[in-house]
């Protein structure tokens, strides 16, 4: 898509919030609390983290993030979502190759990350660019609601 941009931005813009605000009823709707694994946006705010935003024509069509965890040598991706209006234009397989992209550049040389069962676009696409199943990883305890995946970079 010509008229989509891809950059690290801060979650902490209006028009960001009210895309996670978006995400959060999408993925509330799907999963009981407990399976939602979720990081707010002042932790989406911090160094640690690198905060990616789609834009389609100037606006907010999609986020996503990778958690660099130097004591596990891993980046995680977070808060993967382009609206369902933005779907079909590859802003997400856009998104997540900026995402590999941030994590090599961080030095990483795994990528990791843990979706719900349901969301089965999102599988798709993770396995097309190349993720592979494993067992939870870090904070995470199994839940047969997640999905747990890794891509070496």
């Amino acid at each position: 898509m010509p008229n989509v941009t891809i950059a690290r931005e801060s979650p902490l813009q209006d028009e960001v919030v009210r895309l996670i605000e978006e995400l959060d009823r999408y993925l509330g709707d799907l999963y009981p609390a407990e399976s939602n694994h979720l990081l707010d946006l002042q932790t989406l705010a911090k160094p640690d983290i690198r905060f990616l935003v789609a834009r389609r024509s100037g606006t907010v069509v999609g986020c996503g993030a990778v958690r660099i965890d130097t004591d596990g040598g891993y980046g995680e991706v977070k808060r993967m979502f382009v609206q369902p209006t933005a779907r079909g234009g590859q802003i997400g397989r856009r998104l997540l190759e900026r995402i590999e992209d941030e994590a090599r550049a961080s030095g990483l040389s795994v990528l990791r990350l843990e979706t719900g069962v349901y969301q089965d676009e999102a599988i798709a696409l993770y396995r097309k660019q190349g993720f592979t199943d494993r067992g939870p990883f870090g904070p995470y305890a199994p839940d047969p609601l997640s999905l747990f995946m890794e891509k070496p970079l």
